[in-house]
């Protein structure tokens, strides 16, 4: 990856939560200018816990960073707040959508552009999110509480929106949303990415989605990354087949298993 173009670059970071519980081991990813990065793996691999590293959104689960470091464009933010963050391009789509139940669907886009002024950008701000996302238009009236779920987590992208981000880290977008619906989702990211030039760096235990849309992967087990490279590759690479995308057929094992613990040396090597 051309590292002239990086506007994300986490180097080496370390996670702890309670002061004893290490989560993250020395976690390395860089994302481009403009790139879809997906960070593969199965609960629990730390793929959320990377993205809330990133965001600075550790300390109300009494975690931090005690190693290492994350830049944005070559700027450190480790110590910068989530609203900082805001104001310099970089929003967190938060997994399970977390929209405002009892708002409307429009109210609950406009909370995302709190730090705007301007009526007229926020106005045309607005159009463009229900541009992209038709439903949202149909719906804006109605309380996000009586919207489906695919509804809910494209009022949580395009609330993000509202911010006019550079960078959007999405956690989980295709979780509890019907395969139909996870698609138009996906497709929407990737128009948005090549439209409007928004960086993605996205979570998702759904590997074959991701790796369909994303340009480049990292794939998390237990804290770490065990393997990374383009998308195209990551489809077509024989482990990943067996252990992410299900094609391993009967002879298909977890990597728990003791047979595949060469495999694992390998990745890590």
């Amino acid at each position: 990856m051309d590292s002239k173009n990086i506007v994300l670059n986490v180097n080496g970071i370390e996670v702890i939560y309670n002061h004893v519980i290490l989560v993250l081991k020395g976690v390395s990813l860089s994302v481009p200018e403009g790139g879809i990065v997906a960070l593969l793996g199965g609960n629990g691999a730390g793929k959320t816990t990377t993205l809330r590293a990133i965001s600075n959104l550790l300390q109300g689960e009494r975690g931090e960073v005690t190693k290492g470091a994350i830049t944005l464009r070559g700027e450190r933010i480790d110590n910068l707040t989530p609203a900082e963050l805001v104001q310099r391009g970089v929003v967190q789509v938060m997994e399970g959508r977390h929209c405002f139940a009892h708002l409307t669907i429009e109210e609950n886009l406009l909370t995302g552009a709190y730090t705007r002024k301007n009526k007229g950008e926020i106005a045309a701000n607005l159009d463009k999110v229900y541009t992209y996302f038709p439903r949202l238009k149909t719906r804006r009236h109605s309380q996000a509480a009586y919207t489906s779920g695919g509804e809910q987590q494209m009022c949580a992208i395009g609330r993000a929106l509202m911010t006019q981000p550079s960078v959007v880290l999405l956690d989980e977008p295709s979780m509890g949303l019907a395969p139909q619906i996870v698609e138009e989702v996906f497709h929407i990211v990737k128009d948005l990415n090549e439209k409007e030039k928004v960086t993605f760096l996205l979570a998702e235990q759904n590997t074959h989605m991701a790796l369909q849309y994303a340009d480049y992967g990292y794939i998390m087990e237990s804290g770490r990354v065990v393997m990374d490279g383009p998308a195209a590759d990551l489809a077509n690479n024989e482990d990943v087949k067996e252990f992410y995308l299900g094609m391993g057929g009967s002879e298909r094992k977890s990597f728990k298993d003791v047979k595949s613990y060469r495999r694992r040396k390998r990745w890590l090597a």
